[in-house]
């Protein structure tokens, strides 16, 4: 059964093709992160979770920027609520990261301008990350006094080591397009007018692949750095079996087998 999407305030999403395209929507705020858009964004993420007609997820921002992060000035107005307001946004955000990351559709990211921040977290947690050749990433938290969120303290040191993790974090040092694909925080670079266009065909491509498969690499990778050799192989050896009992897992070995071009339907 397809779910269903509301208006959101903050957010545009649309579905076709096996595709759900998410977009944050306060381009006049540089798509600062407030309460209503962490909201938001969790429960678009627990549609597109649960949503059969979705094999994979495109996340970008509207505008000239994908996201500046944290939005300072509604949290300021908090004033000696702050705190506590702080923690009623970080929820929602922190929830709806966990199910685009543990959700079976593969999670592509298109980078369309500045990601600082917040928004320097959200393009850690893509599957697959194309970046604008004009975007840049600062974590920039020590900057106005306070520490990351957004997964980036367990993300970042995965995909760039500790040492550049803690460069990144201490000293808000800038990264450019290119310096962020060699670092491996993006997948690639992308000019600035044809980034959607590349990663709508990147999307197209993975919402035709094995959707379930898919969501196993993601589960194997996730525990990764947490198990031991023979855990992860263990772990390996069940989900390789269980895909071979799913129709994709059959379908695909057959056609392989046949020299035909397999058709795969997620299931």
């Amino acid at each position: 059964m397809t779910s269903t999407y509301p208006d959101y305030e903050t957010l545009q999403v649309t579905v076709a093709g096996g595709v759900a395209e998410v977009t944050m929507n306060r381009p006049d705020k540089g798509n600062a992160l407030n309460l209503q858009l962490a909201v938001d964004l969790l429960d678009a993420a627990d549609r597109v979770s649960e949503d059969a007609a979705v094999r994979a997820v495109l996340l970008t921002g509207a505008g000239k920027s994908f996201c500046f992060g944290g939005d300072l000035a509604s949290f300021h107005a908090e004033g000696a609520g702050m705190a506590r307001h702080l923690k009623d946004v970080t929820v929602p955000l922190h929830a709806a990261i966990s199910r685009l990351t543990r959700m079976d559709p593969p999670l592509i990211v298109a980078v369309n301008g500045t990601a600082a921040g917040a928004g320097f977290s959200l393009a850690l947690i893509g599957d697959l990350v194309l970046s604008a050749a004009s975007a840049k990433y600062t974590m920039a938290y020590t900057r106005i006094g306070v520490s990351p969120d957004g997964s980036s303290t367990y993300f970042l040191p995965r995909v760039v080591g500790l040492r550049r993790a803690q460069e990144l974090m201490f000293t808000n040092r800038l990264l450019s397009a290119e310096e962020a694909a060699e670092w491996g925080v993006v997948t690639r670079v992308v000019a600035d007018e044809a980034l959607m266009d590349e990663a709508r065909a990147l999307a197209a491509e993975m919402a035709a692949g094995p959707t379930r498969a898919y969501g196993q690499i993601k589960t194997l990778l996730a525990s990764t750095f947490g198990a031991t050799l023979e855990t992860q192989m263990e772990f390996e050896s069940l989900s390789i079996a269980g895909m071979a009992k799913t129709a994709d897992g059959r379908n695909g070995i057959t056609a392989f087998l046949e020299k035909r071009k397999v058709t795969f339907t997620g299931d």
